[in-house]
């Protein structure tokens, strides 16, 4: 009875991932719902359909299954917070926080361009 109850607990301890080693659960739907009522609301010609919506961010979801262990703690804690913001939850708003992060951290190590900016003589 020891032996099988010391083989469950450590089969239940592999099975344990951190919880910021994975991507965090939102709640997408609430905001897709808000996002179709404000549109109707609105009267706008272009308005995205709730499926539509849904079909966005569980692909936001999916991608960022992808990169998110290779982010910073402090990153995904700041991305998160953002995308959560006001009780909007969105995946898109989570992947693009950080694709903006990782675009910002790849243009500081570009080369300087001058072409016709302005500023090309500074």
């Amino acid at each position: 009875m020891k032996i099988a109850l010391l083989s469950m607990a450590m089969l239940g301890s592999q099975l344990v991932i951190p919880i910021g080693d994975r991507v965090p659960q939102l709640n997408v739907e609430a905001t897709c719902k808000a996002t179709v009522a404000t549109d109707k609301a609105m009267g706008l010609n272009l308005s995205q359909s709730f499926d539509d919506c849904m079909r966005d961010e569980s692909a936001a979801q999916q991608q960022l299954g992808t990169i998110w262990l290779s982010n910073s703690a402090e990153l995904k804690n700041r991305c998160e917070g953002e995308a959560t913001a006001g009780g909007s939850d969105s995946y898109v708003d989570l992947l693009t926080c950080i694709q903006m992060a990782d675009w910002a951290k790849s243009s500081s190590t570009a080369p300087k361009l001058r072409g016709a900016s302005k500023n090309r003589n500074n």
